[in-house]
């Protein structure tokens, strides 16, 4: 019987410690504390996708906004932000418009169209180019009381004016009461297209703190002054 020499016992023992090792070495190493990642998309309640395909047969231009929650219960929650809107052949843009919830955008975007933009054509002659309005979102309660505004949810819009395509300038605060009697009539018009669409609608006539513009909130009540 041969006798094999030490040196050779000993490579002869180390053998299967690395071929073990050389496996180990070949297998890809997964970390069980970080599971691989697959793609995901944002869930969406299936009333918010309702309202957004609403508004987008409207023919708005918008972008869906990321909910955000801020102190003293304002939040931002389902918004949108609206570029422009569509009036039969054209588009009317919009003037300091912050984010606002779906739901009050479709129900501006109907009111800009059949509640304003008609009515200008048939009342004043012209399109409406330019809606202006003093914004959207803003944290705040409602004056003299601690119930937070339409506006601390972006659930509710001032509009301030309108500007024509042949370039008349028509404010709430300046032609209410002093424009012509077409464009005193124009402004009761689209008022009163708003208050069938908006849950509360303000005007001059409700009171001081509303002499500029027309508030239009979203709110399922039935406000109209």
């Amino acid at each position: 019987m041969l006798e094999i020499a030490p040196a050779v016992r000993r490579i002869l023992t180390l053998l299967p410690i690395l071929a073990v090792l050389y496996a180990c070495a070949d297998t890809p190493r997964v970390s069980r504390r970080e599971p691989a990642r697959r793609p995901t998309t944002a869930y969406r309640p299936p009333a918010l996708q309702q309202c957004l395909s609403q508004l987008g047969t409207t023919g708005a231009s918008f972008a869906l906004l990321p909910d955000r929650t801020f102190s003293s219960g304002c939040r931002n929650i389902g918004t949108v932000r609206l570029a422009n809107l569509r009036a039969d052949t054209a588009q009317m843009s919009l003037a300091n418009l912050g984010p606002v919830t779906c739901s009050v955008a479709n129900q501006f975007a109907g009111w800009a169209r059949y509640g304003v933009d008609r009515a200008a054509l048939q009342i004043l002659g012209s399109r409406v180019a330019t809606i202006q309005t003093f914004g959207s979102y803003s944290c705040r309660t409602v004056a003299g009381s601690s119930r937070l505004s339409g506006h601390a949810t972006a659930n509710a819009i001032d509009v301030s004016g309108f500007v024509l395509e042949d370039g008349r300038r028509i404010t709430v605060l300046d032609d209410w009461d002093g424009g012509t009697a077409e464009e005193r009539r124009f402004l009761r018009v689209v008022q009163a297209s708003a208050c069938k669409r908006f849950g509360t609608t303000l005007g001059p006539q409700y009171n001081a703190a509303h002499k500029n513009h027309l508030h239009l909130e979203a709110d399922g009540a039935d406000f109209c002054r």
